[in-house]
């Protein structure tokens, strides 16, 4: 996997587990949905398209990010992990049924044949250099609402570097949402290493700025499992 770049590809998948516990709890089902709903990847998040392109994120959250954006109405989204650009043609629809928002998305790759939207910006580079920091930056100068979703290079340090700098363009009452803290064993991916939720929970050590926002896992599976941070002062 590239570093910085959008790429979902994981490596060994996590069969279900074969622990029987004695006590099946909700959890328990929660977490064996999970790893099914990975174990199947062919057909669930690899099988997921939004107006024809090929969207490799879980409906559940999809759900969920329409609500926020529905609630805080923002001027800006900015999105780190550009892929193929049908996240940002998503957020870009849910901004033109709303009539309100632009999306500045990053990558390091830069392909051919992105989804061209009026309310899409695209930024070619590492998320975290200060050349993309500052342009990203331009843009949220002023605006009122802004909204973060991190979803490129899944190492704990690059997230947390992200983490880092974003969550200072993020406005009072709106999300910094950090995506698939679910690797890494919580509850797929054990062999992933450090990544986006050791990221979060180190991050969450030294900001008081920003709370989890559990309510935003209330389909229960989600790939973004203490991933929904609202900043609250």
């Amino acid at each position: 996997m590239n570093a910085h770049s959008h790429d979902k590809r994981p490596g060994a998948l996590t069969d279900i587990t074969s622990e029987k516990p004695t006590t099946i709890t909700e959890q328990h089902i929660i977490d064996w949905f999970h790893q099914l709903y990975y174990l199947r990847r062919k057909q669930t998040w690899e099988n997921t398209y939004w107006l024809g392109l090929p969207l490799l994120k879980c409906p559940l959250d999809l759900w969920v990010y329409q609500e926020i954006i529905y609630d805080i109405k923002p001027d800006i989204i900015i999105e780190t992990g550009t892929h193929w650009g049908s996240s940002a043609l998503y957020y870009a629809v849910l901004c033109d049924i709303i009539n309100r928002g632009q999306i500045i998305t990053i990558d390091v790759d830069k392909k051919e044949r992105l989804v061209k939207h009026p309310r899409i910006t695209y930024l070619i580079g590492p998320s975290t250099s200060q050349e993309i920091v500052n342009a990203v930056s331009e843009h949220c100068c002023g605006k009122k609402t802004v909204l973060v979703n991190l979803d490129s290079d899944h190492s704990k340090k690059h997230v947390l570097n992200e983490m880092n700098i974003y969550s200072k363009l993020v406005t009072i009452g709106s999300y910094l949402i950090v995506e698939d803290t679910n690797v890494n064993g919580h509850p797929v991916e054990p062999q992933w290493g450090p990544g986006p939720m050791e990221a979060v929970e180190e991050f969450m050590k030294s900001n008081n700025s920003f709370i989890i926002d559990t309510s935003k896992e209330k389909f229960m599976m989600t790939q973004n499992p203490k991933g929904y941070l609202k900043r609250v002062k």
